[in-house]
């Protein structure tokens, strides 16, 4: 069994937000969906879609008004559409907007001892939820860098209480790596 390494980067983002994961080279990309909401630490509660070249892989509407060419990615597996070198792009959100390039830098054999899939690194935590994409995300940091700014108590009940943006637990994103099916 072969597998792909892939470099993780949410784009828009500075500084970057990225992961690197291993994954079996057969993985479906209904389930890479699922590594990668794990990996990168959102919840799962928008659309979201695979764009390969031309192809866009998702969840196809069964509603006929919304026909799209989105092809159903629970029947495409990863080493099918990319190798070695190739980028794909994920979005995650259309409201917001979160695209995140996935840069497919090494095939390599599986290691016997290894549970896939396996992130092997990365910095930054995700941005929140629904927090306006990019531009809402640059503002949510600029305000809650500045205790004095008149939102910032606001922005800061809203998150929840501290937030650390420069925040990376590798082994809690492993942890729940292998708890994805």
């Amino acid at each position: 069994m072969n597998i792909y390494q892939i470099k993780i980067t949410l784009k828009h983002i500075r500084p970057p937000v990225w992961r690197r994961i291993q994954v079996p080279a057969d993985t479906r990309l209904g389930r890479l969906h699922r590594i990668l909401q794990t990996t990168m630490g959102w919840y799962d509660m928008h659309l979201h879609a695979f764009r390969v070249g031309h192809e866009t892989y998702g969840v196809p509407d069964p509603d006929p008004l919304f026909d799209t060419e989105m092809k159903n990615e629970r029947n495409v597996r990863l080493d099918r559409i990319a190798a070695e070198g190739d980028k794909l792009i994920y979005e995650y959100d259309f409201g917001d907007g979160w695209e995140h390039e996935l840069l497919v830098e090494q095939v390599l054999p599986a290691g016997k001892s290894k549970y896939y899939p396996i992130c092997l690194a990365g910095k930054r935590t995700c941005p929140p939820e629904d927090c306006g994409g990019p531009p809402g995300y640059e503002r949510l940091l600029e305000v809650l860098n500045d205790p004095k700014h008149e939102e910032y108590e606001e922005m800061r009940e809203w998150i929840g209480g501290d937030y650390d943006p420069e925040a990376f637990d590798l082994d809690e994103i492993n942890s729940l790596l292998k708890r994805v099916r």
